[in-house]
């Protein structure tokens, strides 16, 4: 080794050593940084009120000026806290300084680890402290793994033949939190029940009552999981809205798999008519609890057949020497279902009647699938056709149907009376051999197959009357295994082209204009005292034969000629109730009726 090299090495060694020593002797003396303290060992900068800021606070053993910034794990700036602040030495920097989650940019933080940086200007050096915290803005994901105790698919029913509570078993054990228990139909969502979910549990229950201890009235409800997490984040197990109700999304599934439905009496009737003195199956779901039950024919007071039962089947022959509908009505415990039965005298007569069964089922609010909203081509689900009706009827039957049913059973009027599911299934009296087919209600979806054959009914010289509203302009597509799929939003022209308006509502006299197939013969010129219409706002290529129209010159009451056929549309949802005792309703109905006959 040169005598240079010696000389370095020495010096090299003696540098060791001092930084050795000047090292230990920073240790053995007190921290400049002293009483460092943050606030939350975690923080969630959500907006929520729940540790959405960091404090940090400290002093220093002698005077200095500070620069104050968090930084992330790679030690890269996030936010500047502060600049040239002086600070005394040994006081407290007071009330500190609070961070509210955002970058220098205003953009909110990253989750994830971050530390305070002190810059000593006085000093000349920067200190990370050691100490960190986390932001964390993820909220916790509590899951149901099951609701039973029944195995079956679908959603669990209450009460059960146990006599249990429905018992939610949750994914995981829960943090502290509560059961949320929604009622989804009517929307929006409605919370019947909160109940406290202690740490640790793994199981709840709910045993169909509100908070109040009062059993719920029938329908679908939502079990949701709500949980806390250490950073206040909270978390559900089916997403809720700033109101803290359901958040459903049009044609897919709730998530959380949380359906508990409520079902104390319901019935399911058969979807297509049944021959006069044949026998009918109804289904009734009491609960295994003994109901009564009548079977009547619509439009007559007094019970064809009566009966008491326990059994899941109810079996009946309706009698008549004529076309027309039965209703069969259990009852239990003061509550009451009714569903009506097609039944056909299985003569030929020249007019069809249809009932929209199709529709019914579109609005039956039945949860099908067990995730806690109800199944409703309206939201885009798709539906099942062989479902129990827990409403006293089927939706819309008691304002639009039975008015027009009573109608034709108290005119002792002929006709041949099918279901559009048996149209479509080529069951029953089919639209062959007919001269006008009657939609006795809101004819709202229905397959393109079915349309098409009334439309061509209709344009080789048959006639149609619509007597509901909101018709013919949606399809769903019928599968096999009778469910209604992929059902569509309304189209801007029905059938047979016509654009129709959305039901306006106000006080409304509809006045005849127009009239080359003498429609409002029977009337005296005008349907007064309707508080809504939908109007017709263009015939597309069919010629407007007759109208009454509205206070805006818009006709709504309207018959059009489609090709060599007719079609007849009444526009006034409240005209079928009013055919019982209103001389104007009745007068046009009974002029529909010879244009369908003839």
């Amino acid at each position: 080794m040169t005598r240079t090299a010696q000389v370095v090495f020495a010096a090299m060694v003696l540098a060791a050593f001092g930084a050795f020593f000047a090292a230990q002797a920073l240790k053995s003396q007190p921290p400049v940084i002293q009483r460092f303290q943050l606030a939350h060992r975690v923080i969630s900068p959500n907006g929520d009120g729940r540790f959405d800021r960091q404090r940090v606070t400290f002093r220093l053993k002698r005077r200095d000026t500070v620069d104050v910034a968090i930084v992330d794990e790679r030690g890269d700036t996030v936010r500047e806290l502060a600049s040239g602040v002086e600070l005394p030495a040994g006081r407290q920097l007071e009330p500190g300084l609070r961070w509210t989650g955002r970058t220098d940019s205003g953009h909110r933080a990253r989750d994830g680890i971050y530390r305070v940086r002190i810059t000593l200007r006085g000093e000349g050096r920067t200190v990370v402290v050691r100490r960190s915290f986390r932001v964390d803005t993820t909220p916790p994901r509590p899951r149901i793994a099951s609701i039973g105790p029944s195995r079956t698919p679908g959603p669990e029913l209450l009460p059960n033949p146990q006599g249990e509570p429905a018992r939610i078993r949750l994914a995981a054990p829960a943090r502290a939190g509560r059961l949320l228990v929604f009622r989804t139909w009517p929307a929006p969502g409605a919370l019947v029940r909160t109940t406290p979910i202690p740490d640790g549990l793994r199981v709840t229950s709910w045993d169909g009552t509100d908070d109040s201890g009062t059993p719920v009235a029938q329908g679908p409800y939502l079990a949701v999981v709500e949980t806390r997490d250490s950073a206040g984040n909270v978390g559900t197990s089916a997403p809720l809205d700033g109101r803290g109700r359901p958040v459903a999304e049009y044609g897919r599934e709730m998530p959380g798999r949380g359906g508990i439905t409520v079902r104390r009496l319901a019935l399911q009737a058969p979807l297509a008519p049944v021959s006069a003195g044949r026998r009918a199956t109804v289904a009734v779901d009491a609960r295994q609890r003994p109901y009564h039950w009548t079977l009547r024919v619509l439009g007559e007071a007094r019970p064809e057949r009566r009966g008491r039962a326990e059994r899941a089947l109810v079996h009946v022959t309706p009698s008549g020497a004529r076309s027309a509908v039965h209703l069969l009505t259990a009852r239990r415990d003061g509550l009451e279902a009714s569903v009506p039965i097609a039944v056909d005298d299985r003569e030929d007569h020249r007019v069809l009647v249809v009932l929209p069964a199709m529709t019914w089922q579109g609005r039956n609010p039945v949860d099908d699938d067990g995730d806690g909203r109800p199944n409703l081509l309206g939201t885009g689900s798709d539906v099942r056709l062989a479902r129990v009706f827990g409403t006293p009827l089927p939706p819309g039957f008691a304002a639009r149907e039975r008015g027009v049913l009573e109608w034709l059973a108290k005119g002792r009027r002929r006709f041949d009376l099918t279901t559009d599911v048996a149209l479509a299934t080529g069951v029953g009296p089919k639209l062959e051999g007919h001269r006008g087919v009657l939609l006795a209600g809101d004819a709202v979806w229905l397959p393109p197959a079915l349309q098409r054959d009334l439309r061509r009914f209709v344009a080789r010289g048959g006639a149609l009357v619509a007597a509901g509203v909101d018709s013919l302009r949606r399809q769903a597509r019928l599968t096999a295994s009778l469910r209604l799929t992929d059902p569509t939003p309304a189209a801007s022209a029905d059938l047979f082209g016509s654009e129709l308006e959305p039901l306006r509502r106000g006080t409304f006299d509809v006045v005849g204009a127009t009239d080359e197939v003498e429609l409002f013969r029977y009337t005296g010129g005008a349907l007064r005292g309707y508080t809504q219409v939908e109007a017709t706002r263009s015939t597309g290529r069919a010629k407007l034969v007759a109208s009454a129209v509205d206070d805006r010159e818009r006709p709504v009451v309207v018959a059009l000629r489609v090709g060599r056929g007719l079609v007849v549309r009444f526009g006034l949802p409240e005209l079928p109730s009013r055919l019982a005792d209103d001389p104007d309703a009745q007068g046009l109905m009974e002029r529909a009726w010879e244009l369908l006959s003839r």
